[in-house]
């Protein structure tokens, strides 16, 4: 066989082994832990001011290295909490450090991967990981976590999902980074309307019924309702938490709603423009 093709053959093989590593990363995750920093203690307080954590709130922080966010969010504002992380060191250590806050019983650490750690249970998830893994982390999110729970990232974002509230935070201790500040992102989990739903809306003394159809990116409403055969726009349509908000316009009337979403139907208020509150559910299709 001549040099050359033996050369093209050998680069080709070479392109297909690099592409099948890269097919199973993307299937894998990634193989590197996220290296340790310690968060300061002036963003611990941010992330947990956007947070807004409860007594009845459980939070789960994924890679709670020396567990301060945890420990903290116990103390000030009486919240149980769990702390995973593959470092068996650190997790003795936030273990130690719980029992001399005196919040141990409120508080664990577990020697866990943070993509094997249940979900359902927390309200609130905090995380200072790298832009790859929130984004393979997002899809468990999102899945797995009831609808108003919160999320707060230290310094990276949730790519598409445009976060619901962010702050900047001077973090003159800051380990990494030039700048010595830090950018701290707030997401609201949405509950999940998108598909067609089964209506009724006054009209002149009668109901009248109406299907809409809604397409759904993250907390954005969008779609069409059908009214006797027409089709109309939503508008002003959004979804943050359980709550569903959107109005429509019909033969130069308006209606507003504003329910939450419970399962299979949402249940609230709708109001024509310039009318008082009525009560009004919605039901699911499909």
């Amino acid at each position: 066989m001549p040099r050359a093709i033996r050369l093209r053959c050998a680069l080709a093989l070479a392109a297909l082994v690099a592409l099948d590593a890269s097919a199973r990363a993307a299937q894998e995750g990634p193989t590197e832990e996220v290296p340790y920093v310690r968060t300061p203690q002036a963003v611990v307080d941010a992330m947990l001011r956007l947070a807004a954590p409860r007594p009845a709130d459980f939070l789960v922080d994924l890679g709670s290295g020396d567990g301060r966010i945890v420990i903290t969010a116990a103390q000030r504002y009486g919240t149980r909490g769990l702390g995973v992380d593959l470092d068996a060191t650190l997790v003795a250590e936030a273990r130690a450090r719980a029992v001399a806050a005196g919040v141990a019983e409120r508080v664990r650490f577990e020697k866990r991967d943070l993509f094997a750690t249940d979900l359902a249970p927390a309200t609130i998830v905090t995380m200072y990981l790298l832009p790859e893994y929130n984004l393979l982390l997002r899809p468990k999110l999102l899945a797995a976590l009831r609808p108003g729970a919160r999320i707060v990232s230290h310094d990276w974002d949730m790519g598409e999902w445009r976060p619901d509230a962010r702050l900047t935070v001077a973090a003159p201790d800051k380990p990494v980074g030039i700048a010595k500040e830090s950018t701290v992102y707030l997401w609201i989990v949405p509950a999940r309307v998108s598909g067609r739903w089964r209506t009724e809306v006054p009209r002149d003394g009668r109901t009248v019924p109406v299907e809409i159809a809604f397409t759904q990116a993250f907390q954005d409403l969008g779609g069409e309702a059908r009214i006797d055969g027409r089709a109309v726009a939503i508008e002003r349509a959004s979804v943050a938490g359980a709550r569903v908000l959107f109005r429509f316009e019909d033969g130069g009337k308006g209606w507003r709603f504003d329910g939450r979403a419970r399962g299979d139907r949402i249940v609230g208020q709708v109001s024509e423009d310039g009318g008082p509150p009525r009560p009004w559910r919605a039901f699911r299709v499909e």
